[in-house]
């Protein structure tokens, strides 16, 4: 049986008034939206599969013009924060594991950001991934070691040393480019401290 996913921000680094969480999550949130433009879509069709609190959801739309936001997560109380924190999209409770809801609809892009590190099966999910009609697949995970090292130097999680709690996988920026290219094109892997993003399309 899978182990229980910990969900939403154990950390809850979106809020955070250090400045440099703040500078780090300005260029994290920088990075995903200039993806999106780049790709100059007129009217945009948003999955965020995993979307927590709905920080993620918030920002992206108010900063992009056009957009019908769906987002999903696996608990009823964090599914009921995130609709009363993000009103004008369409978030339920679902999981990576079963997608079969969204696989009749197309989106422009799937954003899955900060999920598949809590997965005791992210084989499992990147195909499940496979079976929507998306152009683009954005992907973000923690990049290790280098965040486990960030949490120890601010002496957080020393007994495991640095792994944040609901964290089963560990990948760096090269790792988790050889897991994603088993399913999809990577067009691009990249850091964005401490992060690893990616950014795919499905195989023809």
């Amino acid at each position: 049986m899978e182990e229980k996913i910990i969900t939403g921000n154990y950390f809850n680094k979106y809020k955070s008034q250090n400045p440099l969480y703040k500078k780090l999550m300005s260029k994290f949130m920088d990075t995903i939206i200039s993806t999106i433009k780049s790709k100059d879509f007129e009217k945009l069709n948003i999955l965020e599969t995993g979307c927590g609190e709905g920080h993620l959801a918030n920002i992206l739309i108010n900063r992009l013009q056009n957009v019908n936001y769906q987002g999903f997560d696996i608990e009823d109380e964090i599914v009921e924060f995130a609709k009363n924190n993000t009103p004008n999209a369409q978030i339920k409770l679902g999981s990576i594991y079963d997608l079969s809801e969204y696989v009749s609809k197309k989106y422009h892009f799937v954003i899955t950001s900060e999920v598949m590190e809590h997965l005791e099966y992210p084989e499992k999910a990147a195909q499940e991934l496979l079976k929507l009609d998306a152009d683009y697949f954005i992907l973000t995970v923690p990049n290790e070691p280098i965040w486990r090292i960030l949490n120890m130097l601010r002496l957080k999680y020393l007994n495991n040393f640095g792994n944040t709690p609901g964290h089963l996988q560990h990948w760096s920026k090269n790792s988790f480019a050889k897991f994603l290219q088993k399913y999809f094109n990577v067009q691009k892997s990249f850091g964005v401290f401490p992060w690893t993003f990616a950014i795919c399309t499905k195989k023809s």
